[in-house]
């Protein structure tokens, strides 16, 4: 499974901006996806995660109520929608897959088989 993300960018505070993963691979649209963020210095941290069935998701703390995580099967694609973005969103965004159907979520890096090479995202205040 190959992974490339795309949507990254300058934008202001405030405005919306969706991020987009697309997936290589048959039943890719069942994997568990994960989307992690990274700046430098910094140790790549958990955003959001959908699990394999699409029924649960999970958000960390400072993007909860703002971010969404979704999947698109048809378009082996998933997204991670930012809206009402802050100046400390600002990083290096990484989505991730791991095969498995299932209802669980995963928050770990290790947990996850597959990486994107990362989009950039910058928001200025």
């Amino acid at each position: 499974v190959q992974l490339e993300e795309s949507g990254g960018g300058f934008l202001q505070a405030g405005e919306s901006l969706r991020l987009s993963c697309a997936g290589s691979g048959r039943d890719f649209g069942t994997y568990a996806i994960g989307w992690f963020r990274q700046t430098l210095g910094r140790e790549r941290e958990i955003v959001a995660a959908l699990s394999g069935n699409g029924d649960n998701t999970y958000y960390s703390t400072s993007v909860r109520g703002r971010f969404t995580v979704s999947r698109d099967k048809a378009k082996n694609t998933a997204y991670l929608q930012m809206t009402n973005p802050k100046p400390e969103d600002t990083a290096d965004y990484f989505c991730a897959a791991t095969l498995t159907s299932g209802y669980q979520t995963y928050y770990y890096r290790q947990e996850y088989s597959y990486w994107g090479q990362g989009t950039q995202v910058t928001v200025s205040s």
